[in-house]
């Protein structure tokens, strides 16, 4: 089974799937166009995931000993990068819709997929 991927503009996002028995959504992501995306990989931009059916927002984990389960150094063109998102309710299940939000990015209709999608 392949993986879903998805082209907006200057990522290929690659996966998102629910891991750590569902309390966290990973989202990885290939950089296309540095450029573009530079303003994403801002440390002081907050992403987030809503629920596209609840409205509920999840924020990036940030253990207190690790930080932001995230990249802030400036991207690079072919490089794949993720972002760990905590669903603490357990809210979001594979097959839901969801809305990445990054500053003023906006990617809307991501769905979530199951870790058993994961290829190798």
């Amino acid at each position: 089974m392949s993986t879903p991927v998805l082209l907006v503009l200057f990522f290929l996002f690659t996966l998102s799937a629910v891991s750590a028995a569902g309390y966290m959504l990973e989202l990885r992501y290939r950089v296309v166009d540095t450029e573009r995306a530079r303003p994403l990989f801002d440390p002081r931009a907050r992403p987030y995931l809503v629920d596209e059916a609840s409205g509920a927002r999840m924020f990036v984990a940030s253990p207190p000993m690790v930080g932001p389960l995230r990249t802030s150094r400036p991207p690079q063109a072919g490089r794949n990068y993720f972002i760990l998102f905590a669903n603490p309710a357990r809210r979001v299940k594979a097959g839901d819709l969801v809305t990445l939000v990054i500053g003023e990015f906006r990617a809307e209709g991501l769905q979530v997929g199951s870790p058993a999608l994961r290829e190798g």
